[in-house]
């Protein structure tokens, strides 16, 4: 995708750099357009390093090729981080006194803003009005963070951090190109990895970020549903930003009621969750203490219920779709597939996503492959690439199960 990177004269400039890089490795080509304050905090020449591509803040620069106009023409997503009080202003006012301003109202995709300023400018009639005035508008309007700003002081207006930026401003550029097959439908995802304590401050856990969970999230919210996310342990991948509602939780136990309660008015529920196999048959109060000379208790086990498989049989909701996720790897007993098959025929899933995990693939990694099975262990789709093209891979096949 071609993004351009607005940058207003603010001192969180310098966050735009780290932004500018996320979307460079994503793959997306990045022309960055600062303001002539902008470049008093950061200068053209690490644009131009980084970006690859000319910078330039006037609309009498490469006149030939009409840029104040073709840039916003030829974008699918305007960024601007970070956007001041001003800029805001000169945009809502309507304003083409600079390359930047020029763009914006020429620009044909999604735009989305980020703004960074004091509190106390934030909070001022004239922003927040500006503000109502962009998003009625239809521009995305990101809300600032609350934390330190310039000097001592602290509060809201600080720029959010360039990885929520990101995601969010993706986010909306995947909205603006999502088909709406799943307006109107109530979607539960599970994602994330379960924990069961040993005692105070250890357990038994697995190597899951929740990342393709929070990637299925975001994709089914993009294409139109209202989506509950059943979020296991879950630290920095957005999870707050992509479902209309979050539940938190640790154990099996809880993840387990709390999908249950969600799926009683769901359409399809999604098994993304890493969920523990067994947990320790007894938790201590206490922290287990190393004893000098003697070695560790055995710690027995018990197994954990069968989420996936209770919701498949007890079906909450008539022509409910359920679909499973397996972490597979491949032994002397068979392949990942061979696996996958057995356990799509064992479990009774609509739908089961298999996917290779370990050597650097799977937990952990940005991209995944899956390839996804029927009840009766056969192939009908396949999904390769970041996770949240693979998310969308799947929906593909949720849709058409759904019929």
């Amino acid at each position: 995708m071609r993004i351009v990177l607005g940058v207003s004269g603010g001192i969180a400039a310098y966050k735009a750099v780290l932004l500018l890089r996320l979307l460079r490795e994503a793959g997306h080509a990045v022309r960055v357009i600062p303001t002539q304050a902008a470049l008093r905090f950061v200068g053209a020449p690490t644009w131009e390093a980084l970006s690859g591509e000319p910078v330039s803040t006037e609309v009498f620069d490469d006149v030939e090729h009409v840029q104040h106009v073709a840039l916003g023409q030829s974008a699918d997503l305007v960024i601007v981080a970070p956007a001041t009080a001003d800029l805001l202003a000169r945009a809502a006012s309507g304003r083409a006194d600079d390359l930047l301003t020029s763009t914006l109202l020429a620009a044909h995709g999604p735009v989305v803003m980020a703004p960074a300023m004091h509190t106390e400018m934030w909070e001022h009639a004239a922003t927040r009005a500006n503000v109502a005035t962009l998003r009625a508008r239809g521009v995305h309007v990101i809300e600032p963070a609350s934390g330190r700003l310039t000097g001592k002081d602290s509060g809201a207006g600080r720029l959010p951090d360039p990885e929520d930026i990101a995601r969010e401003a993706l986010a909306v550029l995947a909205a603006s190109r999502s088909p709406q097959d799943l307006a109107g439908r109530r979607v539960v995802v599970s994602a994330g990895g379960t924990r069961e304590p040993l005692d105070p401050v250890r357990w038994i856990g697995n190597r899951s970020t929740g990342r393709q969970g929070v990637a299925l999230a975001e994709a089914a919210r993009a294409r139109g549903a209202q989506v509950t996310l059943v979020a296991a342990n879950l630290e920095g991948v957005g999870a707050d930003a992509v479902a209309d509602v979050l539940v938190r939780v640790e154990s099996t136990a809880e993840l387990r009621e709390a999908v249950r309660s969600a799926a009683l008015d769901a359409d399809v529920v999604v098994m993304a969750a890493a969920v523990a196999d067994f947990r320790p048959a007894a938790r201590t109060e206490a922290k287990i203490k190393k004893v000098p000379g003697q070695g560790p208790a055995p710690i027995e086990l018990v197994e954990n219920p069968d989420v996936l498989a209770e919701l498949v049989r007890d079906r909450l909701r008539p022509g409910q779709v359920v679909v499973g996720f397996a972490a597979e790897t491949g032994d002397a007993a068979g392949s990942v597939l061979d696996h996958g098959r057995a356990k799509a025929v064992r479990k009774g899933a609509d739908l089961l996503a298999v996917n290779a995990v370990g050597a650097g693939r799977g937990f952990g990694t940005p991209d995944n492959e899956v390839w996804v099975l029927d009840a009766t262990g056969e192939q009908v789709a396949h999904a390769s690439g970041t996770k949240r093209q693979v998310a969308d891979g799947l929906w593909d096949a949720v849709v058409k199960a759904l019929g």
